[in-house]
């Protein structure tokens, strides 16, 4: 069920001491960040703020995450499962997650490819602005984008090329660089992989 303020009430508080599990998940890669408890209260807060809000079983009080740190969770959407007894919040994390100061608290979970793949897409755009010198990426940056785009252009000969005349593995190669000059183009324009992935989306479903 998606959760909104008009059916907080449909969950199962009273199964659960008023107490509902919250797992955190990266809106983006899907990694699973944190785990958490939410009150009425707290889910009320979450809603309301746009911000991940839980409750402190120890401190038995509200617990606004990032309020000291500042590594805020920007929610996107709360969904629960279907007993209505756990809830599953997608995220847009502001800052590490955990508290010792990993992305995830699940350090050692395996990156899925598309995980991957979104997180290779953060690498690149936090590479604009670097030193040209220190990293290819941010050197990719400062030609600009008709340089970009000429390259984007030359892996995808590179890739029919490949698929003609070469072997498996070096058609992989190709297709790995077209791919990551292709990421990098996206960020040069400000697009985010995610939409390019619901127009993909959206033509399956036609």
């Amino acid at each position: 069920m998606l959760v909104t303020t008009e059916n907080i009430e449909q969950l199962a508080w009273q199964k659960m001491n008023n107490l509902i599990p919250a797992i955190i998940q990266h809106s983006a890669t899907g990694a699973v960040l944190m785990q958490a408890y939410m009150s009425k209260e707290s889910l009320t807060a979450t809603l309301s703020l746009g911000k991940a809000t839980f409750f402190s079983r120890s401190k038995q009080a509200l617990w606004l995450k990032g309020e000291t740190s500042g590594n805020f969770l920007q929610v996107e959407q709360v969904l629960s499962d279907c007993d209505q007894d756990c809830l599953l919040i997608a995220c847009t994390p502001l800052g590490p997650s955990c508290h010792l100061g990993t992305e995830s608290c699940f350090v050692e979970q395996k990156l899925t490819q598309q995980n991957f793949l979104s997180q290779l897409e953060q690498v690149i755009a936090s590479r604009k602005g670097d030193d040209p010198k220190e990293s290819y990426t941010a050197h990719l940056f400062s030609r600009g984008t008709t340089k970009i785009a000429q390259k984007v252009g030359e892996e995808g000969v590179e890739v029919a090329l490949a698929a003609v005349a070469e072997t498996k593995e070096d058609l992989l190669g190709e297709c790995a660089d077209l791919f990551y000059h292709t990421l990098v183009l996206l960020a040069d324009q400000n697009i985010d992989l995610s939409e390019v992935m619901a127009v993909l989306q959206q033509r399956h479903n036609k």
